[in-house]
Parts: C-alpha cells; structure tokens; sequence
C-alpha cells in the first residue's frame, strides 16, 4: 500500500478560512477541488433546475395528463435501497401531487431477474395499470419496454445507469446519462432523477392551474366538464411541499454510492438536515432505532452503512417489498415491526456472507497460487491476475455484490463472483456480480468481453466501478480467462498498487473530540471522500479482539490515543506510518478519541 497525501492549493485553503470556514474544513475542502465558499452554499435554490434533465418536462406532462385522466400508474422498482427508495418517493409524490391510484412491482432478484424484463410488463397490464413509470431501471430493458407497449402500457422510463446501444421505445425517458442530455449531475442516482421527474410535474401542474384555482388543462372527466360548463372552478389547493421526500433522497443517494458532486451534496445535505430535526417518515426513525443510530446526530455513514444494509438486506435474502413499505407506511407500529424484521434480516445476510467471503478468498489464493493476503499490507503475491473470479455451488446469489466488493477491497483487483442462478429452469446459468478499481471501467470490460467471445455473457450492465452479469455454468472458465486478458491489458503495475489519499498529518490541537462531531456533520462520500489523516505512530500496546480485530495503544504527535483497525490481525512493527480516521468512542458516559485505522505504510 502506498499513502499518498492530498494537494492543498494554500490559496484556496485560505480563501476559504477567510471566508469562515473552519480551518481545518478549509484545508479538507481545498483538497477536494472546492474553490469557493459559493460552493458550498447547500440552499434548496442551488439545485440544479429540473429543465436540464433531459426528458423530465415531458415525462411531466405524461403524468400529468395520466392524474387529470385518474389514470392507474403501476411502479416498476429494482430490488436496492436506491430503487426501493426511488419507489417510495414515487408513490409518496405522485399522491402528495393528486394521483389516487398508483401501485408498485418489484422483481424478484431470484426468479424474476434484474429490470424491466416482457413478463414483468405482462404483470404489470394484469393490474389494470394505464401507464407503467420505472425508477433506478429500464434503460437497458428493450425487450420489456417493447413488450409493454404491445400490451397497450404507456411507459415512463427514470433511470441513472448507462444505456446500451439501443435504448428503449418507451413514450418517455428520462436519464441523465442517454445521449443528448446536458444535465450537470451524471452521477445522480435513481431516487434523484424520479425526485427530479416530482419536481418537473409540479411545475406542470403549477403551469396547469392545479394550485391556484383556475381550472386544469389536459385531459378531462365528464364531471369536470359539467363542472366548468356551469361555471365553477375547482377550490384554491395549496402546492405540496415535496421537500419532505428529501431524507429519502438523500438515504438512497448514500446507499447506491454514487459519486457525491455538488448538486448530490446538495440532495443529502438538506435530507440530513431533515432528518437531524426530526422531519422524516417513521420507517426511517424506525430503522433509526433497529440500528441503535441517533437520529439526532445523522451522518452519511448511518446511510452507507447502517440503514442502507437493512433495506438493501431484504433484496438480497426476501422479497424488496418489506423495504419499501417500511419507507411507505404511516404507522409508526407497522414501521417498527418491519424495521425490526429487516434487521433480523440483516443479521442473516451477515451469517451468510461471513462463510462465502472466507471460502472466496481461499478459491482466490489456491486458484491463483497467492501468498497469504494481508488487508492493507503489501505481501509478495504469485500469479496474482490483473482480475479475479470465483464461484461456488454453494454461494447465495443476494450477496455475490457485497462479498465481490469484500475480495475487491482485500486484493486490490476488479473482482467478479457467481453463484448458481435460483430461477426456475435456470440452475444451468451463473450470476455474477463485479466490483472494480479506479481506472478499470467495468462495464465497457464486459462489452469487450461480449465482442471477443460472443455467447459468453447471456445478459449483463452496470457501470464503471459496478456491474453485473449473467453466463452459462460451462462458460465461467471462459469468462475468467477473457475478463483477466482484459484486466491485464488495461491495467499497469501502478494503477494494481493500493493507493490511499490522505489529508496528511493532523494538528495535535485538533485531536479533540469536539472536531469528531464538526466532521460528522458534514456530507462525505463517494467522490467526496470522508477524512483521513495519516502520519507516523509509535505502536505502545496491541491486542486481538473478537479474534479478528486489532485494538491499538498508540503515541500520535507526543499524545496517547487509542486506535481500532477493523479486519486486521496481523501485528504492528513498534513504528508505523497509518492512515486513519477520527472516531469518538463513548465508555461509561465518557467519551475519548480514537483513531479508525484504515491502511498502513509497511517496508516491502
């Protein structure tokens, strides 16, 4: 591993101090290519405008004229917390906007697969559905569009995934990244665009009369026509507030890890705010309290790695629908009851994918001939691909993403991981799973893949640094020779050296816990990384805890703190230069200081 300390533009920092920004958030914003203050201005008005992203006026006016109509419009959500999330918002904006009757689908994971697929279209008109929306997917569903479309379905397409070569036919599209769209945010996530699609209709139904008493355009029932012929027009309704959707924006914006721009900032920054004042729906409280996470003092990392896992948990093991009526429902009961059962399911997920993560990194090491793997050191390593791929009979499908991004993480190495597809009459295809490293677009390796070997890859997408796919059993031999050929011509010795950026050395002034709680109230994430430090420590004591965690006495800059590096259980030389976070931990009322150790700079 090599740490590799951010550049600080000093005038940068300091116009930024100057401008009253703390100065150590100065110097960590500086490093993050914030030139200004302005930029930092998280105001709902500094949302980039609706009328950028290409196809939400007209997707607008699609759904406005399906309320007018009192047409039914049937939900067609992925099975994440970002489409269960972008399905939540849906419902609960649609209704807050005058639509009565709108319902959701959700595939199955297992027997439906990922998408928009023609059976699911066939659901969907079995409804009674008039107008078919999908969020966080359908850009890649050609098939289940077109099918949809027979069926007599107008179909509305919200989507943030890239497209393939041939998009859709749906009446409406909307997704920042099809071609021709200008839209600033490319990296919005799936609940972003259907807030924005909310946002769109508004302004719609605002242009339409619906909000000041005048009457409606578009489309009429006979009732409103009576209505109008003899005069009358509907009473002045007061235009919903659709700012209450925010902390569920901001919660599937931080679980799908999309990269944090500015107007994503924005998103989560005014979802925190919400939900720190206690405005936000009783499944989030609820899943609140499932986690043991104080509301109060909500951080991205509640989202990324408490409440996100919950939701994304029933996708992975159940069925998605618990997830989103924990977000749907009004009930406080109702929410705690299934909060508590996604826990329960979380809590499985982890039993399981603790076993298929140990019996994926001995596939990799006997497969490949690998040295024993340290995380966070660097070991001598024989054989080692440019690209990894492991499957098992015995993998559950629902966690091959997380135990891929787990391999990921420990070999510093795009990783795939099948396992045996569950559907009905499809236990003779695998479903992988994929996770890269920066400078390795996963995406465009499986379409090169798919040219090379045609036939290999039955079905596959994603994006740069996640993607999946679907093969035949015999043809996993082939697909890990190809993706590894791949890898290897993309990939140099550099870019397959770990490299952790870090803010460099902190000041001995702000190794206080009060600067822990002024970090944590900012956004950090994706593409906007969470502060690291990293500096040179004297190693007084270590013990293994849990069996598989490191619990440090350490001498930072002449001060003792304690430190805990989650994962390790190798020991420590008595000086080491560490990356680390600053994390408070709280022990019979009191709290300290304590360093979160992420990495460490050891002699080859």
């Amino acid at each position: 591993m090599k740490i590799i300390p951010r550049d600080v533009p000093p005038r940068t920092a300091w116009a930024l101090e100057q401008a009253g920004l703390h100065p150590l958030l100065a110097r960590l914003y500086a490093a993050r290519g914030v030139a200004s203050a302005d930029e930092l201005d998280d105001g709902l008005a500094r949302l980039l405008p609706p009328a950028g992203l290409r196809g939400a006026e007209a997707a607008a006016r699609l759904l406005a004229d399906a309320i007018a109509a009192d047409r039914r419009i049937c939900v067609v959500a992925d099975y994440d917390c970002d489409g269960a999330t972008a399905c939540a918002v849906a419902l609960r904006g649609l209704r807050l906007l005058g639509a009565r009757h709108v319902q959701y689908l959700v595939p199955d994971r297992v027997t439906d697969g990922y998408g928009l697929t023609p059976p699911i279209a066939e659901r969907v008109a079995a409804t009674g559905a008039d107008l078919l929306l999908t969020v966080d997917n359908g850009i890649a569903s050609v098939e289940g569009v077109a099918r949809a479309r027979e069926l007599g379905l107008s179909v509305l397409v919200t989507d943030h995934h890239l497209p393939g070569p041939e998009l859709p036919a749906a009446d409406v599209l909307v997704n920042p990244n099809q071609p021709g769209c200008d839209f600033a945010s490319k990296s919005i996530a799936g609940v972003g665009v259907m807030f924005y699609v909310l946002l769109a209709l508004r302004a719609e139904l605002r242009a339409r009369g619906a909000y000041d008493g005048r009457p409606a355009a578009g489309p009429t029932s006979s009732a409103d026509g009576e209505a109008r012929a003899a005069g009358k027009v509907a009473a002045p309704v007061q235009q919903p507030k659709l700012d209450v959707l925010l902390p569920l924006v901001a919660l599937g914006t931080v679980a799908d890890v999309v990269r944090l721009d500015a107007n994503n900032r924005r998103l989560v920054a005014q979802g925190l705010r919400r939900i720190r004042a206690g405005a936000m729906p009783c499944g989030l409280a609820a899943l609140f309290r499932a986690a043991g996470r104080r509301p109060e003092v909500a951080t991205t990392f509640d989202f990324g790695f408490a409440l996100g896992p919950r939701i994304n948990a029933a996708g992975r093991l159940a069925d998605m629908t618990l997830g989103i009526e924990c977000l749907l429902t009004d009930d406080p009961g109702r929410a705690d009851e299934l909060a508590k059962l996604l826990d329960g399911i979380n809590r499985e997920r982890r039993d399981i994918e603790g076993g298929m993560r140990e019996q994926a990194i001995r596939l990799a090491e006997s497969l490949f001939g690998m040295q024993q793997a340290v995380e966070g050191q660097d070991r001598p390593v024989a054989s080692m691909p440019a690209a990894i791929s492991v499957f098992d009979p015995e993998f559950h499908e629902g966690v091959v993403g997380i135990v891929a991004s787990r391999l990921k993480d420990r070999h510093h190495r795009p990783v795939f991981v099948f396992a045996a597809s569950g559907a009905e009459g499809k236990s003779h295809e695998l479903k992988g799973s994929g996770r890269s490293i920066p400078g390795f677009h996963l995406r465009d390796a499986l379409d090169l893949v798919a040219k090379r070997h045609p036939g290999v890859l039955l079905r596959f997408g994603g994006h740069a640094m996640a993607a999946g796919c679907t093969i035949a059993r015999e043809q996993f031999p082939v697909f890990e020779r190809a993706l590894a050929q791949v890898a290897a011509e993309w990939l140099d010795a550099a870019t397959l050296t770990r490299r952790l950026e870090t803010d460099g050395p902190i000041d001995r002034e702000y190794l206080r816990v009060e600067l822990v709680d002024t970090l944590h109230r900012e956004v950090w994430g994706q593409g906007f990384a969470p502060p690291t430090f990293s500096d040179e420590v004297e190693v007084v004591s270590q013990r293994l805890v849990g069996e598989k965690h490191l619990s440090l006495k350490l001498r930072l800059a002449g001060q003792p703190v304690d430190g805990i590096w989650f994962g390790q259980t190798e020991p420590l030389p008595p000086r080491v230069r560490l990356a680390f976070r600053l994390d408070a931990d709280e022990w019979q009322g009191v709290r300290r200081l304590r360093l979160m150790v992420e990495g460490a700079e050891l002699p080859g």
